[in-house]
C-alpha cells in the first residue's frame, strides 16, 4: 500500500542521533508500508490521488491552534473522507481527524498523560486480531478528544483518558497513544517538558516503565484495520 506519512512536527535535533525521526519512527512500526513522508507542519501536501493510505503523526501543537497549516490539514483530512480512502491517526492525528470531522478536542481535566497506560477494550469490532480485554500504550499528550465524531465508535478507553482508541466505518482508526515511540524516546521528550509537567508526574511515568506497551499488538491491529474489506451483502 503506498502510504503518505503527514508528519506534523520535527524531532528535537538533540535526540534525532539516537532515537531517530518520525519518519524512522514510523517505519519502525510499520515496516510493511511503502511510505514517502510530507512534512505538512512546514506546509507540504501530498496530492490524495497519489496515495492508497495516510498516517497522521503526533505534534506538540493543538489541533485548536489558530496555524494555517493545521487548518489545512483538516480540509485535508474531508478530503481523505470524501475519496473513500483509509487514514490513522496517533495522538495529535488522532485528536485532528476528530475536530476535522466534527468532534471537539480540550485539554484533558487529568491534565498530562505520560509514561505506559492501561486501556481497557470496549467492543471489539470484527477486524481487530487477537482479541484482548486490555492492553498497555505509551502516552504522551495533554490534550485529548472530549467529543467524538458522528459515526464514530469508541473501541477502548480508561479512566484518565475515555477515548483512548476509535475507528469512523472502514476508513479512520484511530489511537490517542504513540505505538511508534520507545520508552527511552517518550522518556527523553517528557523529561524536556519536565518544568511544565512536574516531577511528580513524571516519577509516576518511570514507574509504569514497569510495563511494556503492547507495541507488536498494535502493529497487527492497524495493519488488520488497512487489509480489512467488510463482506457486501
Amino acid at each position: 500500500m503506498k502510504t503518505a506519512l503527514l508528519v506534523c512536527d520535527h524531532v528535537l535535533p538533540d535526540l534525532v542521533p539516537e532515537h531517530g525521526d518520525y519518519p524512522m519512527m514510523f517505519a519502525r512500526l510499520l515496516p510493511d508500508l511503502n511510505m514517502d513522508s510530507w512534512y505538512v507542519c512546514d506546509g507540504h501536501f501530498p496530492d490524495i490521488r497519489d496515495y492508497d493510505v495516510f498516517v497522521i503523526t503526533g505534534s506538540k501543537y493543538s489541533v485548536y491552534d489558530d496555524i494555517p497549516w493545521i487548518q489545512d490539514l483538516k480540509v485535508f483530512v474531508r478530503g481523505i473522507q470524501s475519496s473513500g480512502k483509509k487514514c490513522i491517526g496517533v495522538c495529535f492525528g488522532h485528536q485532528l481527524i476528530a475536530e476535522a470531522l466534527g468532534g471537539r478536542v480540550a485539554k484533558a481535566k487529568a491534565g498530562y498523560l505520560i509514561g505506559v497506560h492501561t486501556f481497557h477494550m470496549l467492543q471489539h469490532a470484527p477486524w481487530i486480531p487477537h482479541k484482548k480485554a486490555s492492553f498497555h500504550m505509551l502516552m504522551l499528550c495533554q490534550d485529548q478528544v472530549q467529543l467524538i465524531p458522528e459515526g464514530a465508535d469508541v473501541l477502548a478507553g480508561n479512566e484518565y483518558c475515555p477515548v483512548g482508541m476509535y475507528q469512523i466505518g472502514n476508513q479512520f482508526f484511530c489511537v490517542q497513544g504513540h505505538p511508534e515511540f520507545s520508552k527511552a524516546y517518550d522518556q527523553a521528550v517528557f523529561t524536556h517538558r519536565s518544568e511544565r509537567i512536574g516531577h511528580e508526574r513524571i516519577s509516576l511515568a518511570l514507574e509504569s516503565f514497569s510495563l511494556e506497551p503492547d507495541r507488536t499488538w498494535l502493529r497487527e491491529v492497524i495493519m488488520a484495520f488497512l487489509t480489512f474489506t467488510p463482506e457486501k451483502d
